[in-house]
């Protein structure tokens, strides 16, 4: 598959690498074409860089990975008529760290940053998930051992099942992906960030994730 990754930070790397491992065409947008992250990231990996128009242009399915607080103005540089009728993951969390510690979560009138995304670009099938957790769980669930969840929101259930796909190819389990329904549900995963930095101060660098136990 042909997948723009956007966002040249940890995150947007990690998760670039890992697609690339399991065989996809991956290209990792940035605002500049000659961005220097991008380009170290393409030399070691076999991927490709370039703007974030370029990397969305010929993508099958785009991944948001870009800072939260910047995410609208990247996709908006990467032209609504790129993300018209694919699949948007948005692993991105609106996190307002200038009041201190822990961030303010920035859900402008209420919204969910993915809801804002859909809002934006209505013709592109917006996906939340991946944002409770660090990168390195995201690519290597099995960083954590035994059962842990990671959470899918939104409103097109066929864009859902094709990152439920993507998901388990990158190694979680079916009955670790819980569909918490539809979009405006990632209201509550991106508020789950300030008690999951909480949780980091407790556990430094030991892999973690939260976990739905049932009956």
């Amino acid at each position: 598959m042909k997948i723009a990754v956007l966002g040249t930070g940890e995150v947007g790397r990690r998760i670039a690498g890992k697609l690339v491992e399991l065989g996809h065409q991956v290209t990792l947008g940035s605002r500049t074409a000659q961005n220097p992250a991008a380009a170290e990231w393409a030399a070691g990996s076999g991927g490709a860089h370039g703007t974030f128009a370029q990397a969305a242009a010929d993508a099958e399915l785009v991944v948001n990975a870009t800072g939260g607080l910047v995410s609208l103005a990247a996709l908006t540089a990467a032209g609504e008529e790129h993300l018209s009728g694919k699949v948007v993951i948005d692993v991105a969390n609106p996190l307002d760290f200038s009041g201190g510690f822990p961030p303010k979560v920035v859900q402008t009138e209420g919204l969910s940053l993915a809801e804002q995304i859909q809002r934006a670009f209505p013709q592109a099938r917006v996906v939340k998930t991946l944002n409770t957790m660090n990168n390195a769980v995201m690519v290597e669930p099995g960083l954590v051992p035994g059962h842990h969840t990671v959470f899918l929101s939104g409103d097109d259930e066929q864009a859902k099942t094709v990152v439920a796909g993507l998901l388990q190819e990158i190694g979680w389990r079916p009955d670790q992906i819980t569909d918490l329904g539809a979009l405006h549900t990632a209201r509550a995963t991106e508020q789950l960030l300030p008690l999951w930095l909480h949780v980091y101060g407790t556990q430094g660098e030991v892999p973690f994730n939260f976990a739905i136990a049932s009956a």
